[in-house]
């Protein structure tokens, strides 16, 4: 696979495009026609990104306790955690990426969500100051006894599944709805980002489950962000009418299968209108947590340039992933 560069003079220098290269775990670049993907973990490479780059930031990182997505980790981080420190203390993602830790599957849903807003503040200097950030995060009930799964829906199907035991107390309870996409959110507020809509994603073709004493959990988040100016209020790119028609905040599209792999995929349909709205043409669209490239390559199709981080090679599209 060549190693071409093309050209993006507003947003790369040689320089700047040699440093992220670095920062990859895996030293490599998979560059496509009007997209860049880059392998490797999104903390370290969102650091080298230059400041003020980036027009959106769209993206749907791995959900809590979940799928492990090929990805070793260190299942008794909380004993290590617990030997100097009290488990509601959540520790920062450099500790708990050096002790064996994998995002997604931190041992209860508050490590989560701190590591989430940790994430989107080093995101803050690098997006406009009339940028926009959309964050899809679905949200999950809790058990003592938790099936993750390598790939697949959580608890359905027949994939190797691991059972992990979270401690319980204080809302952790059993058949608990632990509002994870409503904590992030306000975590996010904490941190100074302004808030401007809770967009409900229904999916109509969610598969059947096994529990008849609740309703099927079937919409998931998106929520959009814009920065938090130092003065007056926020003021944002916005196109309003290429939004989808009647401009509501609760929209309907299905699920879609997974591709290369990566058993969660954006729908083009969702992505397309966020796109349009939220990033000029010509703009530069970063997806972080990319998965198999699905928002970049719609950014792409839309006249933009895009950007995709994957930590995990084999789901990056396949023209790329040689």
């Amino acid at each position: 696979m060549s190693d071409q560069r093309h050209s993006w003079p507003s947003l790369w220098t040689e320089g700047e495009l040699d440093q992220l290269v670095k920062t990859s775990t895996k030293q490599r670049r998979v560059p496509s026609t009007g997209t860049e993907y880059l392998c490797g973990d999104s903390f370290d490479l969102i650091k080298n990104v230059p400041d003020k780059a980036i027009d959106l930031i769209i993206t749907s990182p791995p959900y809590w306790g979940q799928r492990t997505y090929d990805l070793k980790h260190n299942w008794d981080i909380l004993l290590v955690w617990e030997k100097h420190n009290d488990r509601w203390k959540c520790p920062p993602y450099d500790w708990y990426r050096s002790n064996g830790g994998v995002l997604g599957l931190e041992p209860l849903p508050e490590w989560y969500v701190f590591h989430l807003v940790e994430f989107f503040l080093l995101c803050g200097s690098k997006l406009k100051d009339n940028g926009n950030l959309w964050v899809n995060i679905g949200d999950t009930y809790f058990a003592r006894w938790s099936s993750i799964r390598n790939k697949g829906r959580q608890g359905l199907g027949n994939n190797e599944r691991i059972r992990r035991k979270t401690p319980m107390g204080r809302h952790l309870q059993e058949k608990q709805l632990l509002l994870i996409p409503a904590r992030f959110a306000i975590g996010m507020q904490t941190e100074r980002w302004i808030l401007r809509n809770d967009l409900i994603w229904f999916k109509p073709n969610i598969p059947p489950r096994p529990e008849k004493d609740r309703l099927r959990l079937s919409h998931e988040h998106f929520f959009h962000f814009v920065k938090r100016p130092k003065e007056g209020r926020a003021k944002y790119f916005y196109d309003y009418e290429k939004t989808e028609l009647g401009h509501h905040d609760v929209v309907e599209y299905s699920v879609r299968p997974g591709s290369n792999g990566h058993s969660a995929t954006f729908p083009t349909a969702i992505l397309k209108p966020r796109i349009l709205s939220s990033s000029p043409e010509g703009g530069t669209v970063l997806d972080p947590f990319c998965g198999s490239g699905a928002a970049i390559e719609c950014a792409f199709a839309l006249g933009r340039k895009g950007i995709g981080f994957e930590i995990n090679r084999r789901f990056l599209p396949k023209s790329n992933n040689a």
